[in-house]
């Protein structure tokens, strides 16, 4: 039996890295329409979006916008 998590297998970290840059270079330290996203809000997203079973990160911009950009 392995004590491997399957969120941090070499796949998922890769995916994870993708992700993180899409949305830190999209919503990172920018304010849009007078609302900032912070750095945690990016991170939850991903980390939920990882730990959901998403195998790429289509559909994250607007995973990210519905739920975690109204904070």
């Amino acid at each position: 039996m392995s004590n491997q998590d399957w969120r941090y297998d070499e796949d998922r970290l890769t995916l994870r890295q993708t992700c993180l840059s899409f949305l830190l270079k999209r919503y990172g330290g920018v304010k849009i329409e007078e609302v900032s996203y912070s750095t945690r809000d990016i991170y939850e997203c991903v980390d939920t979006w990882i730990s959901q079973g998403h195998g790429s990160a289509q559909g994250i911009d607007s995973y990210f916008t519905t739920y975690f950009a109204n904070l």
